[in-house]
């Protein structure tokens, strides 16, 4: 119990970097208080006291504003960020790393008995405000946008926005330098990444790759000027063939005119 504890606070400080000590995060995220609450009312659920586990689930909405049905089945290191109107449904199935933001449901379309209500996979980021309606199954790595209302399968690793949702962009192997940017990031907040047609994000991403040339080109340059003892009078600095070094043509300063 205490391992999925301290699993689970560290999952709020790698997706909130607004998380600053464990004792914030274990006083003041409700999120975290409803995923707790809802692994009793799961077990009474299943143990057969089902109107103490619904009683458990009640208190808990009452207490953090978020609504767990304890027939939910829900993975390990779920996030729910804020948290306030997040609605889980009782035949709802939530993967591994899954995170949803507020005012998020996961409902159901029909009054028929059985299988009612969507399957997250693992890693599936919903934004806030979203609906997922229905007993279908959400891919692995997908993205739901904020305010969309998702009707229909969602492949692995694609976008879906919109009303009613569709698919945006479908996935895409990223390359090893956007994986390395991504690992020194971190996580993407609200599903916001390279792939979605968002302008901001892509300006944003561009920029990034941008830096990432940078500072391998700074890496290199420094490299050659070590090998050449970088440490040489500074008139034979001046006689250096700057040009030569940058692969994208001649150094130009600040006014306009090419590097002697």
């Amino acid at each position: 119990m205490f391992a999925r504890i301290r699993e689970d606070i560290a999952s709020v400080f790698q997706r909130d970097p607004a998380a600053r000590t464990t004792w914030e995060v274990l006083t003041c995220y409700p999120g975290l208080h409803a995923v707790w609450m809802h692994r009793i009312a799961h077990a009474l659920w299943n143990g057969g006291w089902r109107w103490l586990a619904r009683w458990t689930a009640h208190w808990s909405r009452w207490l953090t504003g978020i609504e767990i049905h304890p027939g939910a089945k829900i993975g390990r290191r779920l996030f729910i960020d804020h948290g306030m109107g997040v609605v889980i449904g009782e035949t709802a199935e939530i993967g591994d790393d899954v995170t949803l933001y507020q005012g998020v449901t996961l409902g159901g379309t029909s009054w028929n008995q059985g299988k009612r209500h969507p399957t997250l996979g693992n890693k599936v980021v919903v934004g806030g405000g979203a609906k997922v309606l229905g007993p279908f199954t959400v891919g692995e790595g997908a993205r739901i946008g904020s305010n969309a209302v998702v009707v229909k399968e969602v492949p692995p690793g694609a976008t879906a926005v919109g009303i009613p949702a569709r698919i945006v962009q479908e996935q895409i192997e990223p390359s090893e330098q956007v994986k390395a940017i991504a690992q020194t990031l971190g996580f993407d907040a609200y599903g916001l990444s390279k792939d979605m047609p968002d302008p901001v994000a892509g300006a944003i991403s561009r920029m990034l790759s941008h830096i990432q040339e940078l500072d391998e080109r700074v890496v290199q340059l420094c490299r050659v000027l070590h090998q050449m003892d970088a440490r040489m009078p500074e008139t034979e600095l001046s006689k250096l063939d700057l040009p030569e070094f940058c692969a994208e043509g001649p150094v130009v300063k600040s006014g306009g005119s090419q590097a002697d």
